[in-house]
């Protein structure tokens, strides 16, 4: 399996740290208000997917946020580059990564003494081995999601822009745990406050009808970079695609359901509320995106998913052994 896995770095400020000294301060913003902005961009083959639509994402919410982190773009990009460059060699060849970047305004100026008088930005980006993530997604590849409406809405962006990606995301907390209540495996979808279709928490959703794929429109919900992949490939393969209101009716007479995040990249759900959508399975449209997908990234990321499954034990059991030793 390559080095000892707590070789892994983490970029913290300018230095490189062990994951475990890459700690933030008890006085942090992002602590005190969940005042931090972030980005999750995988590989696929080791090469970063989208990365710069990523990185435009996040300077677009730090604009939002009214934070300078000290760094360009291009500055923010290369160092990416540089903390995958370095971990890389903690795991086999064929092992690719999650990337996170977490940036807050840093330390409260209430509290600056505690940091010589001048708190700066907290920025951090680290990599993680996609093992434990895709080996726990081989069921849903196989069997589909099972999506349900739940209580807790969307943010409606007159109080907080949804198109910022921030770590203040309570209302995706509860609406994971709504879904819990609601059955075992429930993803649970999200209305905007005028009963349309948002998003799920951390992922969006398209219908299929009559050949036609639409999704919400992008008022009230995060514009995943894996959602416009999606309306990309689409063009590519000329299939119709449009950003609209959507509603409980038009999920329930959807032909088609799938979803969409970046660790994943897309997956078919098999019911809504309790009714099956279409005849069960992945459906056609389905079908020729995910395709399409694979073959833009050369890698079939569900037989991925599924030999990182045949790997996860054995991978957590000698993570755990180099903890105790």
């Amino acid at each position: 399996m390559g080095c000892a896995m707590t070789d892994r770095v983490v970029y913290l400020n300018g230095e490189y740290v062990t994951e475990s000294a890459a700690l933030v301060s008890i006085f942090d913003s992002a602590l005190m208000f969940g005042d931090m902005a972030f980005e999750m961009t995988r590989t696929f083959r080791q090469q970063p997917f989208h990365l710069r639509a990523h990185l435009d994402r996040l300077y677009g919410s730090l604009d939002l946020l009214e934070i300078d982190c000290g760094l360009t773009l291009e500055e923010m990009e290369a160092r990416t580059l540089q903390t995958l460059e370095r971990n890389q060699p903690t795991e086999a060849e064929d092992v690719d990564w999650q990337i996170m970047h977490n940036v807050s305004r840093g330390p409260l100026p209430l509290y600056g003494t505690v940091f010589g008088g001048q708190p700066e930005p907290t920025v951090t980006i680290n990599c993680w081995p996609l093992i434990t993530h895709m080996a726990g997604f081989v069921a849903n590849y196989q069997d589909g999601l099972r999506l349900a409406v739940c209580a807790q809405q969307a943010i409606p962006a007159h109080l907080l822009d949804p198109k910022a990606k921030t770590r203040s995301r309570m209302h995706y907390q509860m609406a994971v745990l709504q879904g819990a209540r609601l059955g075992e495996g429930i993803w649970p979808v999200m209305l905007d406050p005028d009963g349309f279709l948002a998003e799920g928490p951390g992922w969006n959703v398209f219908l299929v009808k009559d050949g036609v794929i639409s999704t919400p429109e992008p008022r009230n919900c995060l514009l995943g970079v894996s959602r416009g992949n999606v309306l990309d490939l689409a063009g590519q393969l000329g299939i119709p695609a449009r950003e609209t209101n959507l509603g409980r009716y038009e999920a329930l007479r959807a032909d088609e359901i799938f979803c969409t995040s970046t660790t994943y990249c897309i997956c078919h759900a098999v019911s809504f509320e309790g009714q099956v959508v279409g005849n069960g399975g992945p459906g056609p449209i389905f079908q020729q995106l995910q395709a399409a997908w694979k073959e833009q990234v050369g890698l079939d990321f569900v037989a991925q998913a599924e030999a990182y499954a045949d790997r996860l034990a054995d991978w957590r059991e000698a993570e755990l052994a180099v903890e105790v030793s």
